[in-house]
């Protein structure tokens, strides 16, 4: 046989087995993400979708030295998150002929952008602009993950790609009661001891550990979870019981973060451990559908109006709400915890920072020390979206004081609000119809009349934005106090109830899983809430 018709019949095998097996061969589709402004190179995250919606593909890089990680994480067919995440070089993909989605995002300060592409036999290049709607660095402000669960090599390109300036991953993950973290290590390789930059401004804390506890010894019984962030040496102690762990924490110089506000244990460790941080927005709120409607609804505040639920159990609204009405009952009762926000990226279908806690660092420079101190300072607020700050002035004497508060609110929605909390309280609200159209976003500054304080007080802005499919995304800033001596701020009763409910119920469960010493720092917690009802309103 010649080698011209050998050439030929390789030449048809090759193009019609893919037709008899229903397959095409696949094209190249090469790409570039670039700022709008500016034509630089951007990381960035790359969706891939066929037009029917029912496929996902991924990306690699086109440059050696460019990277590009999958994510492929699913809940059910609503809660999807496949994703690439691209370093700053252009990005090829092979795909088969056909039509597809291109959605790019990177982080909260860019629009989201999309492309309909159609695929052929050639390859095909495209481009695609990002258009940055406010720069948030360049005002002094520092976004942050503080619950990840991926391999710290992976980070640098995640960091960028997400432009998150500090991410917390738990590189120690304990389940399993009175176990050392070091036998949750979840990366094998060795723990840095010091941050990890992946640029001057975006940077990796890489020593975090979870205690997220499911079994009490072999036991399956959950308690809950609490983050250890930012410590300087390994934890060489279990949990519980919870004082010891809350104080080698703390002697390190670490953070404690309450990471979710549903667990059963959440009420006890927020006075007994002196937790440090509250993640106003968890690691259920996704990109994706929100899922876990029905997961710790027995734990729910039921009789409180504000947190909403239908017959699958909380809705988004309510899960969020939920959160919030426990942390402001928190604070009337002393607890100060500062806002913070994580995704469990590695573990759920998120992006990381997708919620994310942004630090206000002013005129200083970035170091990842810096950062964290001003997030424990409380000089932060935490966002899915909007961007909300609020500056505050104060005059008087000891005996009364003045506030004004002046606030700015930015989101590429008009349909949003924004809502100035009291105590828990809303005592005013300005709604979309009020903002001014500001450079691609909705911009308002407004003035919070001066406010007699009768006594001990606190003030927060938050910031609700409804998209057009439905969805929420908010921002919420930290409590700012206003203290006045000798008039102590005092609980709703209802909301002291609740926290005592919670702790009587939970030393009901655990009364013959847990030890007599394990039980009295819920007894402790239980006594601490039963002296704010003495006060209470």
């Amino acid at each position: 046989m010649s080698l011209a018709r050998v050439l030929m019949i390789a030449s048809l095998t090759a193009f019609v087995l893919p037709l008899l097996s229903g397959k095409l061969p696949a094209a190249l589709l090469q790409g570039e993400i670039r700022d709008a402004e500016s034509g630089q190179l951007l990381p960035a995250r790359l969706y891939i979708q066929s037009a029917d919606g029912t496929k996902w593909f991924f990306a690699k890089s086109a440059d050696p030295k460019g990277s590009a990680i999958i994510y492929d994480k699913a809940r059910d067919q609503k809660s999807i998150e496949k994703h690439t995440t691209l370093s700053a070089h252009p990005f090829v993909a092979e795909l088969p002929p056909g039509k597809y989605t291109l959605t790019v995002e990177r982080g909260k300060e860019y629009l989201t952008a999309t492309k309909e592409v159609a695929v052929g036999a050639q390859p095909l290049d495209v481009k695609i602009a990002l258009k940055r709607w406010i720069n948030m660095a360049e005002r002094g402000w520092y976004s942050g993950d503080t619950h990840v669960h991926r391999p710290i090599s992976e980070l640098s390109n995640v960091a960028l790609a997400e432009d998150l300036n500090m991410v917390y991953p738990m590189s120690q993950w304990v389940t399993v009661t009175h176990t050392l973290p070091e036998k949750g290590r979840v990366d094998p390789q060795p723990i840095p001891t010091e941050p990890i930059f992946a640029d001057p401004t975006h940077a990796i804390v890489p020593r975090n550990t979870e205690y997220e506890i499911f079994s009490v010894g072999e036991k399956r019984h959950t308690l809950g979870a609490v983050l250890i962030l930012g410590q300087k040496e390994p934890l060489k102690i279990g949990i519980p019981p919870l004082k010891g762990v809350a104080e080698e924490a703390h002697r390190q110089g670490a953070l404690l973060d309450l990471e979710k506000h549903s667990w059963a244990w959440t009420p006890i460790i927020a006075p007994i451990m002196k937790a440090d941080l509250y993640p106003l927005s968890n690691n259920h709120i996704w990109r994706t559908e929100f899922a876990f409607k029905s997961w710790t609804i027995e734990n729910n505040w039921r009789d409180n109006p504000r947190i909403e639920t239908d017959k699958e159990g909380f809705t988004e609204s309510g899960w969020l709400h939920f959160g919030w009405e426990q942390y402001y009952a928190m604070l009337n009762c002393g607890l100060r915890m500062r806002p913070t926000a994580g995704t469990a990226n590695g573990v759920h279908p998120v992006p990381a920072g997708f919620s994310r806690v942004y630090v206000d660092l002013g005129e200083e420079k970035f170091t990842p020390v810096l950062w964290q101190k001003r997030l424990n300072e409380g000089r932060s607020f935490v966002t899915t979206g909007p961007m909300v700050t609020a500056s505050v002035t104060k005059s008087g004497d000891d005996k009364v004081q003045y506030i004004k508060i002046v606030g700015a609110a930015e989101c590429v929605s008009s349909d949003q609000r924004v809502e100035v909390v009291k105590n828990g309280e809303i005592v005013g609200t300005i709604a979309g119809s009020a903002f001014q159209m500001g450079r691609d976003s909705f911009v308002t500054k407004f003035e919070f009349a001066p406010d007699q304080i009768a006594g001990t007080s606190w003030y927060a802005l938050r910031c609700i934005e409804k998209l057009p499919n439905g969805r929420i995304r908010f921002a919420h800033t930290a409590p700012v106090f206003f203290d006045v001596p000798a008039k102590p701020l005092h609980p709703n009763r209802d909301q002291v109830r609740y926290l005592i409910q919670r702790c009587e119920e939970e030393i009901a469960r655990n009364k013959d899983v847990l030890s007599k010493a394990e039980l009295d720092e819920y007894r402790d917690a239980l006594e601490f809430y039963r002296g704010k009802l003495e006060t209470a309103r």
